[in-house]
Order: structure tokens, then C-alpha cells, then sequence
């Protein structure tokens, strides 16, 4: 379904499948970020850490970069951009961050879709490629993410993913600049492993 493939240069991991690209940021995408990110503020900013002064400067996504390379290099964390159209439309963004290893081999997964792509199952494709990575390539053993319980959209595509419902953490993220309570999934190796040999019947709608 997904295939893995190396940008040149080592810049990182690059994934492909469904229609879809994930791959990490380089400066020639400032322009299509930052113009998706403010044409979706409304839609976002409902759901995210509160936008600083100059969140969508050049100079802030220029530190980003920075930062998601050195991630990238120390394996410690992935921030992909989402393209479709052959890797030409940018969509939005995901990221398999605070990745442990040792006894946890665990990770993070955050997601964010610009308000023109959203409802068109474009994050699941994303997050299903992202998860072929996590368990075949990067060998985790566990993915967690969370979600306002407000935010039903996301809890409908962690489940859709297979992630589990497994906990409520009180004032877990500070998001809009309040602490607010989250559901807290998970996907585990193994239950992923044991979906995909399972055959999925339907109605066919």
C-alpha cells in the first residue's frame, strides 16, 4: 500500500501511496504553508496552541525547518507535509514526534488538514502511511495521540485508524490558550499486524 523512499540529499524519509505524498518541509514551501495556514486560521486555530505574533513569518518557518531536520537526522521525531496531485497541492501536515525508544518504542502522532482538503479521507490515507513507516520501517511497538473530546471529527479518524480509546488526561495540552481535557489513544503493533490480515466485509456503500 505505502512505499518508502529516501529523499536525496538525506533530508529524510519520504512516503508515497493512495494518491497522496508525505515528505519534510524544505524552504521553497513557505508560500503554500503559509498561505494554507492563514487561509484555514478560522478552521484551525479552534484545535491547536495559540498562534504566536508571527507564526507564519518566514523567519518562524525558517526555525522549523531547522528544528525538523535535526528531528529528522536524530530519528527523534518526523514532521511531514501532506501532498496530493503528485506531490505538487499541499494539504496540510502530520507529525510522528517525541519518539522513544529503548523499553517504550513509542511515538506521538499530530495531524492538522487545511479547511479546502478536509472531510475527503485525505488524512487517512496520510495517517495509514504514516503508520506502515512507524511499525515496518522505524519498528515502534506503540502509537499514541490525542484528541478534545469536542473534536469528533479526529476521534471518528483515530478510530477509523484502529486507534483504541484507552484514557482521559485532565488539562493534558494547553490549546487556544487554555488547558483543556483530552481522550488519549493508542495503536499498537500488533493490532495493526492482526487488522491487516483480517478480511473487512461491507454493505458496499
Amino acid at each position: 500500500m505505502a512505499l518508502l523512499d529516501w529523499i536525496a540529499r538525506g533530508s529524510g524519509p519520504r512516503l508515497e501511496g493512495d494518491g497522496i505524498v508525505l515528505r519534510l518541509p524544505v524552504a521553497q514551501d513557505y508560500a503554500a504553508w503559509a498561505r494554507l495556514r492563514q487561509e484555514s486560521q478560522e478552521f484551525l486555530t479552534p484545535w491547536e496552541p495559540a498562534w504566536t505574533q508571527d507564526e507564519l513569518s518566514r523567519r518562524a518557518f525558517r526555525e522549523r525547518l531547522i528544528r525538523y531536520r535535526i528531528e529528522a537526522r536524530e530519528r527523534s521525531g518526523y514532521s511531514f507535509l501532506i501532498f496530493r496531485d503528485g506531490g505538487t497541492t499541499l494539504c496540510g501536515g502530520l507529525s510522528l514526534g517525541l519518539i522513544r525508544r529503548g523499553v517504550a518504542q513509542s511515538a506521538t502522532l499530530g495531524y492538522w488538514m487545511g479547511e479546502a482538503f478536509a472531510g475527503r479521507g485525505t488524512m487517512s490515507r496520510a495517517v495509514r502511511l504514516v503508520t506502515v513507516f512507524s511499525f515496518e520501517v522505524e519498528g515502534l511497538h506503540r502509537l499514541e495521540a490525542a484528541c478534545l473530546p469536542s473534536n469528533e471529527r479526529s476521534g471518528r479518524l483515530l478510530r477509523k485508524a484502529g486507534f483504541r480509546q484507552e484514557g482521559y488526561a485532565r488539562k493534558y495540552l494547553k490549546i487556544a490558550g487554555r488547558w483543556e481535557d483530552h481522550h488519549l489513544y493508542s495503536l499498537l503493533a500488533e493490532d495493526w499486524s492482526r487488522s491487516r490480515r483480517t478480511p473487512v466485509s461491507g454493505t458496499g456503500r
